[in-house]
């Protein structure tokens, strides 16, 4: 098995489309690499962040492919959840395949299995597949919640080794990190607005859609926050927070392509169901940016 360090940041990463909407690779390798100069602890293509829904599988593992040959000394912690057992477990395999270091595996969404089908669920992959998992509660997308409890059962098992947070419930995640302190298991916050209390808390880092846009920030907050200087943290934070806000105005990814496309990081497109940013929200997300701009180079706000 591969071994990880699940401490830091790991940019949930976008995935860009031509005007086709065919996966864009050469913008996809370029968008890893850049990831990888700034710091982050690993890239995480083909989640939630990456449009998986609508990616084919052979097309979910081409990126997986795309990042892998891209990078040089970061993991790759590659999505390959569903719904279905089998199907996961098949992504799940194909991904380590193309060399991914580690899976991230979202519960099953829609079917809303009860909370032993959830434990026989990540079971079964972590028994099949020899690589560290993590686990990825977000209710907000699955309409379950995967309890403390069946997080607690999961991380005895060699290779569950992570918990991606995304319920939003600040006091349900410090009882997860709680639960499973004498386990090797590292807590990440799913919500880049909660790293910090995350971290604090005892949590190892994020999973993050800011870092697409900010990854030196963001990894800056988690560094000052693992080691203890709250100041330097609470200032990262407070700098960001308008960023965390409006990542969320409307549905993932909808906003951080459009701010990807706004820093010159890659075309806003998201492909259907999804639609292109609200006009008065793209606006909102240039100003958000040009202010981070100007709070890292105050020069450039003298010469405005």
């Amino acid at each position: 098995m591969t071994d990880i360090d699940f401490t830091g940041v790991f940019p949930a990463m976008t995935t860009p489309f031509d005007e086709n909407e065919a996966i864009d690779h050469e913008l996809l390798a370029e968008d890893a690499r850049r990831l990888e100069d700034a710091g982050v602890a690993g890239l995480v293509p083909a989640g939630s962040t990456g449009e998986s829904a609508t990616l084919t599988h052979d097309e979910h593992i081409e990126v997986v492919e795309t990042v892998v040959e891209a990078v040089d000394d970061v993991p790759v912690v590659a999505g390959s959840g569903s719904n279905s057992t089998h199907e996961a477990l098949d992504l799940s395999q194909r991904a380590a395949d193309a060399g991914a270091d580690a899976l991230l595996l979202i519960s099953p969404y829609y079917n809303k299995p009860e909370q032993a089908g959830l434990r026989e669920h990540f079971r079964a992959i972590a028994d099949a597949v020899d690589l560290p998992q993590v686990v990825y509660n977000v209710p907000s997308r699955t309409g379950q919640n995967v309890e403390p409890q069946t997080v607690e059962a999961l991380a005895s098992h060699e290779n569950v080794r992570a918990y991606k947070a995304a319920s939003g419930d600040i006091a349900q995640i410090s009882e997860v990190i709680e639960r499973t302190r004498d386990e090797d298991l590292a807590v990440l916050s799913g919500d880049d607005a909660l790293t910090l209390p995350v971290c604090t808390l005892g949590g190892r880092g994020v999973i993050s859609v800011a870092g697409n846009i900010e990854p030196e920030r963001t990894v800056e907050l988690v560094d000052a926050a693992i080691e203890g200087d709250l100041d330097r943290a609470r200032d990262r934070h407070y700098e960001l927070s308008p960023l965390f806000g409006h990542l969320f105005v409307e549905t993932n990814p909808i906003p951080v392509k459009a701010a990807m496309e706004i820093r010159g990081y890659g075309p806003s497109r998201v492909r259907s169901p999804l639609t292109d940013l609200e006009d008065d929200n793209y606006a909102e997300m240039e100003r958000i940016l040009t202010a981070l701009e100007e709070a890292a180079d105050p020069e450039r706000t003298e010469a405005v």
